[in-house]
Parts: C-alpha cells; sequence; structure tokens
C-alpha cells in the first residue's frame, strides 16, 4: 500500500514537472538543447503527447493515492506513455548524435536525466499495475 501511495505522488509530482518543463521550453527556452531548425521541429512535436502522458499520469497518481479500481489502468496507460516517449526522445537523440552535448550543454544533461527517470518511472508504474491473479 505504502508503495503504491509513493508511486501515485511520483506520477503526480512527474505531471507537474513535465508542465514545467514545457513552460520553461516555450517561455525561456533553458531546457533547449540545440537552437536548430530540426531539433525545435522535433521537439515541438512532443506537447501533445506529453499533456496525454500527464493526464494520464494524474488520473493514475489519483488512482492510487486514493486506492479507487481505476488507478492501476490509468497507470497501465501513463507507464505506457512513458516508455513510448522516452524511446522516442531516445531514438533521436542517439540517431542525431546529441548525447555528446552532454559534455558542454546543461540541457543535454537534464535531457539525459529525463530519459533515464522517464524510462524507471514507466518500468515502475507498469510493474506495479500490472493485473496479477488471486490465486
Amino acid at each position: 500500500m505504502i508503495a503504491r501511495r509513493a508511486l501515485g505522488a511520483t506520477l503526480i509530482i512527474g505531471a507537474l514537472v513535465t508542465a514545467l518543463y514545457w513552460w520553461s521550453y516555450f517561455n525561456a527556452g533553458d531546457v533547449m538543447a540545440s537552437h536548430e531548425r530540426w531539433y525545435i521541429a522535433f521537439e515541438d512535436a512532443f506537447p501533445f503527447a506529453d499533456g496525454w502522458m500527464a493526464l494520464c499520469m494524474i488520473a493514475a497518481g489519483a488512482g492510487l493515492l486514493l486506492n479507487r479500481p481505476w488507478g492501476p489502468p490509468f497507470g497501465l496507460l501513463a507507464g505506457s506513455a512513458l516508455i513510448f516517449l522516452t524511446a522516442m526522445d531516445v531514438t533521436f537523440n542517439l540517431q542525431n548524435g546529441m548525447y555528446v552535448l552532454a559534455a558542454t550543454n546543461d540541457a543535454m544533461r537534464a535531457e539525459i536525466a529525463i530519459n533515464v527517470a522517464t524510462a524507471l518511472l514507466g518500468a515502475w508504474t507498469i510493474a506495479a499495475c500490472w493485473p496479477r491473479s488471486a490465486s
């Protein structure tokens, strides 16, 4: 029960961090690892998908915190979205040599931390919310 509550709180915090990321992206640009048009075009494709992910994270988090039966199904949606979006981001970063920028680019270092955190949170969420038989 405590683990589910911890996951619920983490999912809600993750959704809030996602909103802060996009606020920074569109207002300050501090989270941009590059200002090249191809990079911006890729990043600009994410807000809608990240919004879906964040909504699922909030629903799952609330459901897990309140011990509601709809918490785990939303957790599976959130976990799947987290893994999918991580895979898209990591694939793009690998194909475009973005990770080498981490040596001199704080935004890229933050991007790596986001990649790791979302992969781990997605895996944790799926593992915790996966249906188990009562037998």
